[in-house]
């Protein structure tokens, strides 16, 4: 497990939820490797669906850049040692399958 302080980067998120996101960080680190980086991430993933209904992501890593849109209030990152944590949820529900969402980008304006 990795012992430094969470820092938060950049969040939109009600301190509460902040708190969780990270408390939920610091218990996915004591049940994985720290090299294990997608178990990490599809821990938190699955505790927030389960808290805050679904939808969310969540990115854990090294040295990573995004860029995404997010539903207002559900967006944070921040970091613990070298180890990256991004969390937020996006305008998708949960009824919708991964073939409509592809097909959403592949008739769009994009593909023009």
């Amino acid at each position: 497990m990795l012992e430094g302080k969470a820092v938060v980067r950049e969040t939109d998120m009600p301190t509460l939820m902040q708190s969780h996101a990270m408390e939920l960080a610091y218990k996915a680190l004591d049940l994985h490797e720290v090299s294990d980086c997608r178990s990490i991430a599809h821990y938190i993933k699955q505790k927030f669906d389960e808290a805050y209904g679904p939808a969310w992501h969540c990115v854990v890593g090294k040295d990573f850049g995004s860029c995404i849109t997010h539903f207002c209030g559900s967006f944070i990152f921040f970091h613990v040692e070298m180890m990256e944590f991004l969390i937020f949820k996006d305008g998708r529900e949960s009824s919708e399958s991964r073939e409509e969402a592809i097909g959403v980008l592949q008739n769009g304006s994009l593909s023009d």
